[in-house]
């Protein structure tokens, strides 16, 4: 097993998974190939990835300004139903590839020891929840660790960086929800909350928060999806950890997304950046497969990065989080 750690993934089209063939999300982006991801993540000695969920996808369609954005309201229960599709699915996907879902350190050690790749499971947006509280408890007993707080979707939890604020920042709810992650063990992902959302989140939480995969932005890249070195910093001062994200809004080949992950070290500190490389779900990715992982290890040690650091990034940072939360 390579040292390496995938804070966000959508492999496989994970969103995909339970969909009937003939479902137009299907015929537009090709049939789920989850297991076969899995498959692929092992063979390339990833140590372990988060598989994630979308529970505001059914709602979701491409928009050139923000990527993507809800073109319309979820039927009751729509979100619940559409999250628990996901997630069953993903899990028949990962026992059909010979792995297991990793649900405590336990579980993440005993995968690392005997050589496997570990498999977490991720929900992108709390949509899902739909404002029952009880129904994160579900998800955890069935095998949810991260939760990414808020999607492309304004919700009943928060702000999202690509939408005009309602809530200014954390809701009631999502206070709640915050506070409830702590108790159940669910690792509080703060990618795609706006700054208020991210501040209220680190006051709300008594433990770190992560943010899977963001970027900076710079005097010469802007976009509501990229970070300013005080967004990530207010994550990372407080124990928290920002996942470097291979996307082509920053970068336009892999060297240059070693340049992020440079810029990022450099703000945030080399203790608290990993990698979430969105796979399988990101904006002109430059990163499309684990194996370029080999490569990009080496151009960052061209560009100087120490060694120590390098492994910390891409796997030792997060396997400390998630053993000291799950």
């Amino acid at each position: 097993m390579k040292p390496r750690v995938d804070l966000h993934s959508h492999a496989g089209r994970c969103f995909l998974a339970g969909l009937p063939a003939g479902h137009s999300a299907v015929a537009a982006l090709g049939a789920p190939a989850v297991a076969d991801a899995v498959r692929s993540a092992q063979a390339a000695g990833m140590t372990a990835l988060v598989l994630a969920a979308v529970a505001d996808f059914a709602v979701l369609r491409p928009d050139p300004a923000t990527g993507l954005r809800a073109y319309r309201d979820f039927r009751a229960g729509e979100a619940y139903a559409d999250t628990q599709r996901q997630l069953a699915g993903i899990r028949q996907a990962v026992a059909e590839a010979g792995a297991e879902i990793a649900t405590s350190a336990a579980d993440l050690n005993r995968s690392i020891g005997d050589g496997r790749t570990a498999v977490l499971l991720g929900c992108e947006g709390g949509d899902f929840l739909e404002g029952d509280l009880s129904r994160l408890e579900e998800a955890r007993a069935a095998g949810l660790t991260v939760l990414t707080l808020v999607h492309y979707r304004v919700s009943d939890i928060g702000d999202v960086q690509t939408e005009k604020p309602v809530h200014a920042g954390l809701s009631r709810f999502g206070r709640e929800v915050v506070a409830e992650c702590n108790r159940l063990g669910i690792v509080v992902d703060c990618a795609h909350a706006s700054f208020a959302t991210t501040m209220a989140v680190l006051e709300a939480s008594s433990q770190p928060v992560i943010i899977s995969h963001g970027q900076l932005g710079d005097s010469d890249t802007t976009h509501p999806r990229l970070m300013s070195a005080q967004h990530a910093a207010a994550v990372t001062a407080a124990g928290g950890l920002v996942g470097a994200w291979p996307c082509g809004i920053t970068s336009r080949t892999l060297a240059d997304f070693g340049t992020e992950i440079i810029r990022l070290a450099e703000a945030a500190g080399p203790d608290h950046v990993a990698l979430g490389t969105d796979l399988d779900g990101n904006y002109r990715p430059v990163l499309t497969s684990y194996d370029q992982l080999d490569e990009l290890t080496g151009l960052l040690a061209a560009r100087g990065l120490p060694t120590a650091h390098i492994h910390q990034i891409l796997s030792g940072n997060a396997l400390k989080l998630l053993a000291r939360m799950l």
